[in-house]
């Protein structure tokens, strides 16, 4: 699913709203999101997960192409972890 399919179906379960309106709220919810994150915070939506920043310290790679060396700086990384609702719900018992 992309946004914009996203913002549809927001729109056609909540006919009294405006198409606009709808995919102005998804924007601002994924901008918060992400500002949340960029400022190094966690962001924890009980039962879908929990977003946060991880560290990657640099470190030597290597090119596919060539195998040639190469350095890779340090980098921070969005890191998604499932909660249990979403686990339970992706994974049913019998």
């Amino acid at each position: 699913m992309i946004k914009s399919e996203l913002v549809q179906i927001l729109a056609t379960r909540n006919s009294h709203l405006y198409h606009r309106d709808v995919e102005n709220i998804v924007n601002a919810v994924l901008d918060e999101i992400s500002k949340a994150l960029a400022e190094g915070n966690r962001v924890e939506l009980r039962g879908f997960g929990a977003f946060s920043v991880k560290h990657r310290p640099a470190r030597s790679g290597r090119n596919p192409r060539t195998g040639e060396s190469v350095s890779v700086e340090e980098k921070w990384v969005p890191f998604f972890k499932t909660g249990k609702e979403l686990r339970e719900r992706l994974n049913p018992e019998g």
